[in-house]
């Protein structure tokens, strides 16, 4: 097959994607989504014979407007433009999770700083407050007090991009020093990891600490269901433990897997690429029948 890998830095992970295609020997076009021109009608010329294109993009921006171009060409793309869209917003991901009934924390939504503190103030302290689009922990934070509260809102009040103007507050959930990332494709775990810190916030990203989880029939559940949640694809599902059961706090669409490669024994490119290689036969052989 031909991948197009759409991509605006090459990572590792990207690295391993494509090591692993090539190995198997299929074709792998890279498409720097930086370097390219979108019309409204017809795709460049970088995704001519592309089978399937994978989003790789850094910038959640250009993930959620290249994947709805492709989609328009009726370019195979995963994830798909539906997938990406609720992902990279936060209030669209919570708001999925609960539809699909799949346990999330309480999250309310304002618009004005006089609103989300009274929001915080209902929710007592701590509570978290979070940017509504962005990755790796950046501009999270844990909000103690009441004075806190003040300082934090008029922050991001005076932040000039309007989406520091919408709120969205979440419940503090007592995790037990860390959280689960679950690498899944269309719902099916590939691996599990935990991430543990002394610090509240335990991405790997953040210096949290990795290693092997095994997940239970329950974890397993939540994560098809989170997955069927918002369109399915090669996502990577963020768990925390709360006693016996699990909340699911995020959804992610442009996963990172180096360090679940590096903690656990699974082969993780080398599931992402089997998968992949499915996608396309499911979509040759549907092509064939009609």
């Amino acid at each position: 097959m031909k991948v197009g890998l759409l991509y605006s830095r090459i990572r590792r992970d990207e690295k391993l994607l494509l090591s692993e295609l090539r190995e198997r020997g299929h074709e792998v076009e890279k498409i720097d989504v930086r370097k390219e021109q979108f019309s409204i009608s017809d795709p460049p010329e970088s995704f001519d014979g592309v089978d399937i294109a994978v989003d790789r993009c850094l910038a959640t921006s250009r993930s959620r407007y290249v994947t709805q171009f492709l989609d328009a060409y009726g370019v195979p793309v995963v994830n798909s433009a539906r997938t990406a869209d609720v992902c990279a917003d936060k209030v669209k991901n919570s708001l999925a999770l609960e539809r699909a009934g799949v346990p999330t924390p309480n999250t309310e939504v304002a618009f004005t700083t006089d609103s989300a503190l009274e929001i915080i103030e209902e929710f007592g302290y701590p509570c978290v407050l979070k940017p509504v689009m962005g990755s790796w922990g950046r501009l999270m934070a844990k909000v103690d007090s009441r004075s806190a509260a003040e300082a934090i809102l008029e922050h991001k009040a005076t932040l000039g991009h309007y989406e520091h103007k919408v709120f969205y507050v979440q419940e503090f959930v007592e995790k037990p020093g860390r959280d689960i990332r679950v690498v899944a494709v269309d719902g099916e775990p590939v691996a599990a990891m935990t991430r543990s810190s002394d610090h509240w916030l335990t991405n790997a990203a953040k210096g949290g600490e990795v290693a092997a989880f095994e997940l239970d029939d329950r974890a397993r559940e939540l994560v098809a269901a989170a997955s069927d949640a918002v369109g399915g694809g090669l996502l990577g599902v963020d768990l925390m433990e709360t006693g016996s059961d699990y909340t699911v706090h995020e959804v992610n669409h442009t996963v990172e897997f180096k360090a679940l490669n590096d903690a656990v024994d699974v082969d993780v490119p080398a599931a992402a690429v089997d998968w992949l290689e499915s996608k396309v036969e499911q979509s040759t052989t549907t092509e064939a029948r009609t």
